[in-house]
């Protein structure tokens, strides 16, 4: 039967239709998970996290150099750069100026860096030939700083504009002085991070459990007094405005310190702790939560071991 529409009938119809839209827009947003586990894959055996862009992440392999890309939203991703003979994944970090991924080698005593979408190689520098662990890197406008923790050096490569690769990429060494305590044969430097002008360093020793400020010119360390507080098992750090993030891999917690106006003192004013964490080792941000990766060193590794990326309410 054909039916005309009165103009009744055809407003009725399109507040229906209106009415349906606004209930399939509202549920779009229920696809947006933001899962609180990130699964990696199986074996990975993974140590740093970086934030990308948006809401990409990339996490290292500690044995292999492979680098997995994942997405904070929908919780996938996949093996972006390989795994390569001879390499390792310790420390990263993602330059959103050039696209580019810095990777700390561990103890092949490299840094690599490669391309963040593609996972290209891109080039790789030889930070030391003495025995070292390349164990964390940060990125300023004009360089990017890798710790050390089996020499008390930072290594500096220098970028170009807009932080680009020179045509012949090149490390300078950094002696650590001043306040800066090291001991052979320990881990010692671990995370780093930066002030916003580049013109301070702020990094963790493991060993000690202390936090230093570094003159990236000089290389010139003044002790953080933490007053009676300490940071042991410190691993990675991230600096946001005058509050610091330590994550204390074995203890399973990270630190909340929040720092005076010149870094030169700082007050552990909270933690935080997840029964999700299993050693994590360094953290990423996003919103209003950080991503820890959990690096399991607790648990002998295997092909089946499973890894994975936690999320946690920053504080």
């Amino acid at each position: 039967m054909f039916v005309i529409q009165t103009p009744k009938r055809r407003s009725l119809v399109t507040l229906l239709l209106l009415a349906l839209s606004f209930t399939l827009i509202g549920a779009a947003p229920a696809h947006q998970t933001f899962p609180e586990v990130i699964p990696l894959p199986n074996g990975f055996q993974p140590e740093g996290i970086a934030g990308g862009k948006g809401t990409t992440f990339y996490v290292g392999s500690i044995p292999t150099g492979a680098v997995y890309r994942g997405d904070l939203r929908s919780g996938s991703g996949a093996v972006l750069v390989p795994a390569q003979e001879g390499r390792s994944a310790i420390g990263l970090k993602y330059d959103a100026r050039s696209g580019l991924l810095f990777v700390a080698g561990g103890n092949t005593g490299y840094a690599y860096i490669y391309d963040g979408k593609t996972g290209a190689n891109v080039a790789e520098i030889q930070l030391s030939t003495l025995p070292s662990f390349i164990n964390d890197v940060i990125i300023t406008k004009e360089a990017a700083y890798f710790t050390n923790s089996f020499q008390p050096v930072l290594h500096r490569v220098p970028l170009a504009r807009n932080g680009r690769l020179p045509s012949a990429p090149a490390s300078e060494e950094i002696s650590l002085g001043g306040d800066y305590q090291f001991t052979p044969g320990a881990f010692n430097a671990n995370g780093i991070a930066a002030a916003p002008n580049g013109q301070t360093l702020i990094i963790v020793n493991s060993t000690e459990g202390a936090l230093y400020k570094v003159d990236p010119a000089t290389g010139a360390a003044t002790r953080i007094d933490l007053g009676a507080g300490a940071v042991p098992n410190g691993d990675g750090i991230l600096l946001q405005g005058k509050t610091l993030h330590v994550v204390q891999n074995r203890l399973n917690q990270i630190a909340v310190v929040r720092l005076d106006h010149d870094f030169g003192a700082g007050t552990i004013v909270n933690t935080i702790a997840s029964p999700l964490f299993d050693v994590p080792t360094t953290i990423a941000r996003f919103g209003n939560h950080h991503y820890a990766v959990n690096a399991r060193f607790g648990t002998t590794p295997t092909p089946d071991t499973e890894y994975n990326v936690v999320r946690v309410p920053r504080k």
